[in-house]
């Protein structure tokens, strides 16, 4: 399971490994309700996520992490619903592991600067969707998931 998490909309993508491919198993966005408090905002982004760990049963959960921002209210925002999202993964029993933002980019594209629309590009890629119509936060979810997918897949070859 890849989480793009947001204060606003935390985007979700769910993947499983089939014969060595990456295979769409759900993908979507968690809006949070606008004009409510935040710890209402949080509670919707941990208990949909607890509802769809639940319903899907992902062995592993991979975050985004957060990234420098020139606004320390929107950074903390951020934060947040990161932690809403990991203490939703944790309470199931997932690990959850955390890529920067670059490493998922050069992971998908080879280029840790690579621009949003190149990514989502790969991800459909990467799953043999022609045409997906996913949100954007959806997509840089599913991009999280299928990073995390490779890089179990490069650990199992280096451990042996």
């Amino acid at each position: 399971m890849g989480l793009d998490p947001g204060s606003r909309a935390t985007g979700y993508g769910i993947v499983r490994e089939s014969s060595g491919q990456a295979e769409l198993v759900a993908t979507g966005v968690i809006r949070t309700p606008a004009g409510k408090d935040m710890g209402t905002r949080l509670g919707v982004i941990y208990a949909r996520l607890a509802e769809l760990i639940t319903a899907h049963g992902p062995a592993e959960a991979a975050i985004e992490n957060v990234f420098v921002s020139k606004n320390p209210s929107s950074a903390l925002k951020l934060g947040q619903a990161r932690g809403a999202a990991m203490a939703a993964c944790a309470t199931h029993g997932l690990s959850v592991a955390e890529y920067e933002p670059s490493k998922v980019k050069k992971n998908l594209v080879g280029v840790g600067g690579a621009p949003k629309d190149q990514v989502a590009f790969m991800v459909a890629r990467s799953l043999g969707i022609k045409k997906p119509d996913w949100p954007e936060d959806a997509s840089d979810a599913l991009a999280v998931a299928i990073c995390h997918l490779n890089e179990r897949r490069m650990r199992r070859l280096i451990d042996g």
